[in-house]
C-alpha cells in the first residue's frame, strides 16, 4: 500500500513563494505519475503538475511559468515550488501517485492572502 506524506504549505501574501514536498513510502516499483492536484471551495480537483517515471513534465496552464516540478525518483519524492502565487492558487494541495491503481496524500492547505 503506497502511503504519501506531504509538507509545506501554509499561508503566503501575492506575490509570494511556497515550496511543497511528497514524499512516497509502500512501494517498491516505479510510478506512473506522481504530481499535485488542488481543489478550491465549491469547484472540481484540478491538475497542478505531474512528472512521470519517463521524466516527462506536465502543468496545467494557469500555473506553467510560475510553479515548478522537480522530483527525486531514488526517493520517490515530488517538490513544487510555487512563485508568484495569486490568491486563485488557494486551494487545498494534494499529492498524487499512479502505480496500477490512484493514491492520495491528505492534503496540505494554501492560501494566498494579503
Amino acid at each position: 500500500q503506497v502511503q504519501l506524506v506531504e509538507s509545506g504549505g501554509g499561508l503566503v501574501q501575492p506575490g509570494g513563494s511556497l515550496r511543497l514536498s511528497c514524499a512516497a513510502s509502500g512501494s517498491d516499483y516505479r510510478f506512473d505519475m506522481m504530481g499535485w492536484y488542488r481543489q478550491s471551495p465549491g469547484k472540481q480537483r484540478e491538475l497542478v503538475a505531474y512528472v512521470t517515471w519517463g521524466r516527462t513534465t506536465t502543468y496545467a496552464d494557469s500555473v506553467r511559468g510560475r510553479f515548478t516540478i522537480s522530483a527525486d525518483y531514488v526517493k520517490k519524492m515530488v517538490n513544487l515550488q510555487m512563485n508568484s502565487l495569486t490568491p486563485e492558487d488557494t486551494a487545498v494541495y494534494y499529492c498524487y501517485y499512479r502505480k496500477s491503481a490512484d493514491y492520495w496524500g491528505q492534503g496540505t492547505q494554501v492560501t494566498v492572502s494579503p
